[in-house]
Parts: C-alpha cells; sequence; structure tokens
C-alpha cells in the first residue's frame, strides 16, 4: 500500500536512506498534544535531536541530487545508471599493507588529466561516477595538472584522500606542501600523505620525523613512500623503530605487463617483513596495452602532448614494437576472456600479492567504465590465465628463492 507515501515514488527520502522520523509528542491519553497559544522553548536536547534530523535530510537531499545527476548525464551517453549498476561486479576493499586503513581495490588517479586534459565539467562526472561505483581513493598531489587537480575533487566524509609531496623532503617542504593540499582541497585532514622520491639532500631521520609530526598533529592519518627503492624503504622503517617514530605502510610504484620487479619480487618481501603494501599506477602502460598506439601516435593522444616526447620516443622504438606485438596477442586472449584488453590488464595487475589498490588515469567516463569492469574479470585469472600471460609476455621475474633453486 503507497498510501501516504507522496507523489514522488513508491519510497519517500526517510525510507530510502534509512532516516528515523521522530513521531509526534502525545498526552497520556494517546491524543495529540494540543497546540499552545504561546511558542513552546526547546530544551538543549531537543535542539540537538532538531538539528541531527535536519542534517540527515539535508545529506540525503544531496545524495539524490547527486543520483539524478548522473542518471541525466548518463542518458546523454545512451546508458542507464541500472545498466551501470548491473553491470559492475560490487567494488571490494583491501587493508593498505598491513595497516587498518581500508581502501577500494580501485581508485582514481588525477595526476594527468584532472585540470589539463579534461574540463572541469568531465571531471566531476567521473568523481560521481568513480563514488557511485564504491571507490573511496582519490590520488592527488602538489604538482598533478599544477595543483588544480586539487579544486576539482568532490570531497565527502567517507573517502580516503591521498596527497603527496613533490618539492623536495625537508620537514619544512613536507608540512608546507601538506597545507597547501588540505587548504586547496579544504579538509583538516588527508587519510595518507606520500613521500614522492626519496630526496637525496634530506636526511632519513628528518622525512620520517616530519612524517610522524604531521601524523601526531592530525594533518594525516598514515603515510607512505612512492617510488622509493626497497632499501630506502627499509631504511625509512629502521630509523622509525629506532627513535619510535611511525614508519610508512605503503608503497606507490608502477606496475603493468612490461614493469614487474618491484612489485613482484620486492616489495612482497617487504609486506610480510615490515607490513608495506602497494599501490600501484599506470595499469595501462600510459595507454600503450590498450592497442591505441598501434598504428602510430594519434593527434589526441598523451603521446601527442606536450611534455611526453618520452612517451612517443618509447612507443618508436624497437621495443615499443615488440611490446605492440605482444599486446595484440593479449588483444586476442582478452576476446576469448569475454573482456576488453584493459579490463584484463587490470585485472591482472589486481592478482598480485600485496597490491592493495591500482589508480585508474582516465579522461573520459567511457573509459572510467570500462575499467571499473575489470572487477568482473578479477574471478577468471586462474593459475592457467596467469601462466598464459606469463608465456605471452615472457617476463616473469622469479624471486631470490626462485633463483637459488
Amino acid at each position: 500500500d503507497d498510501k501516504g507515501r507522496g507523489k514522488g515514488g513508491k519510497y519517500s527520502v526517510e525510507d530510502l536512506y534509512g532516516i528515523t522520523k521522530k513521531p509526534k509528542a502525545s498526552t497520556s491519553s494517546g491524543s495529540i498534544a494540543p497546540k499552545s497559544g504561546t511558542r513552546s522553548s526547546k530544551t538543549p536536547d531537543q535542539k540537538s535531536e532538531s538539528e541531527a534530523f535536519a542534517s540527515q535530510i539535508l545529506e540525503a537531499a544531496h545524495r539524490l541530487v547527486e543520483r539524478r545527476r548522473l542518471e541525466l548525464y548518463l542518458r546523454e551517453c545512451g546508458l542507464s545508471l541500472a545498466e551501470c549498476e548491473a553491470g559492475h561486479s560490487a567494488m571490494t576493499y583491501r587493508n593498505l599493507g598491513k595497516s587498518g586503513l581500508r581502501v577500494s581495490c580501485l581508485g582514481l588517479g588525477t595526476w594527468v588529466t584532472f585540470g589539463s586534459q579534461i574540463s572541469d565539467e568531465m571531471a566531476e562526472n567521473l568523481m560521481t561516477i568513480a563514488y557511485e561505483s564504491g571507490v573511496n581513493l582519490f590520488d592527488t598531489a602538489e604538482v598533478y595538472a599544477s595543483g588544480r587537480s586539487d579544486f576539482l575533487l568532490l570531497i565527502t566524509r567517507e573517502i580516503c584522500i591521498k596527497a603527496e609531496t613533490e618539492r623536495g623532503l625537508s620537514r619544512k617542504h613536507i608540512i608546507e606542501g601538506l597545507r597547501g593540499s588540505l587548504s586547496r582541497l579544504q579538509l583538516d585532514y588527508v587519510d595518507i600523505v606520500f613521500a614522492n622520491r626519496n630526496d637525496v639532500n634530506s636526511p632519513m631521520e628528518e622525512i620520517v620525523r616530519a612524517m610522524t609530526f604531521v601524523i601526531n598533529q592530525g594533518m594525516a592519518m598514515y603515510w607512505g613512500t612512492s617510488r622509493w627503492s626497497a632499501m630506502e624503504i627499509m631504511e625509512a622503517y629502521s630509523v622509525a623503530r629506532q627513535f619510535n617514530l611511525i614508519p610508512p605502510v605503503c608503497e606507490q610504484a608502477e606496475y603493468h605487463y612490461f614493469q614487474r620487479d618491484k612489485v613482484e619480487v620486492q616489495l612482497p618481501e617487504l609486506y610480510h617483513k615490515i607490513g608495506v603494501g602497494a599501490m600501484t599506477w599506470s595499469p595501462l602502460a600510459c595507454g600503450l596495452i590498450t592497442g591505441k598506439y598501434s598504428d602510430g601516435v594519434p593527434e589526441s593522444s598523451r603521446a601527442a602532448m606536450k611534455g611526453y616526447q618520452w612517451l612517443k620516443e618509447r612507443v618508436s622504438s624497437e621495443e615499443g614494437r615488440r611490446q605492440l606485438a605482444k599486446i595484440k596477442e593479449l588483444h586476442l586472449l582478452a576476446d576469448r576472456l569475454g573482456c576488453t584488453a584493459a579490463q584484463l590488464a587490470i585485472a591482472w595487475c589486481l592478482r598480485s600479492e600485496g597490491v592493495s589498490s591500482v589508480l585508474l588515469g582516465v579522461s573520459n567516463t567511457d573509459q572510467l567504465i570500462e575499467n571499473l569492469g575489470a572487477l568482473q574479470i578479477l574471478s577468471q585469472m586462474t593459475p592457467q590465465t596467469i601462466t598464459e600471460i606469463d608465456a605471452l609476455l615472457g617476463n616473469k621475474p622469479h624471486s631470490k628463492k626462485e633463483s637459488r633453486a
């Protein structure tokens, strides 16, 4: 019986979002208390309850507006929200290393596209789709799109924001850089701050003490490293233990078909020894794995952009041509598995031991929806499939144990 539920649909806002509607006060006889001729004053407890209920209503309304905006956008793309939600398996969450921080196994990166390659509207659509799909890890840094990516992030209380320090790792740069990111993000803290590239000009003890300071000050919950060697990470851990400081919980590393050694050999050892997990980036090797460069460098591609001459040279090199030949074989395997080459590559990254999350870099909603579909084929990453991929690539790294054997 839908009577009394309003004309907006079968369910009310209270039903949809579990808001408990406060019943009206009644007299001892069970009848509604008559209105007084004078305005009754509320007690502090009543005011607090009213404010809490109003906050629930505002939050529910905000979520309804965001959902409606997403539905309208997907309709313009010829898609429905129901189809998108049905087409993806539920997001899975993993601990970041051996810490208690739970992150979505797929995160959204903003390193190239946000603020430079795409419009503000597209950035907002990407954030909305990612969030609605269960993504709770959003990656930003001081220099991503010259700091503009910070401004474009739509912040909610339920997502994990990661920031990086880019301009050196002295105590001064770490604290000032993080404060700048917090100001742009309009946040009191981030969940994790990463030290990007070890700074040879800053003593390790100073770096670890600075990271411990920002955590103790409530500016971050955890800290990690980005593009550090296994030896540098172990040094940071040793310094933290020696001086009773806070050690890193995660290393951010490049990982894809053609960049395997660090994530598959070095980081698993650190994970078991000191609990450092892996957050990986560039699962599609800057787009190489999608096959977009099979017939040259398209004008609209990243390799054609200013500052990416290195990528253009890499694609055109002899090694690049060999990699493209292997990618064609992997596309055939993806067709056989009923997925795209991008989905296969992302699922392959997720199957690796110690990988907490894979960061996606996308420039439009079609790419994001496709990449999120990688969750559907995780179950197909069987030992047989992995062995077949290893045979096609011919670059499987060997651990120390395997080498000794």
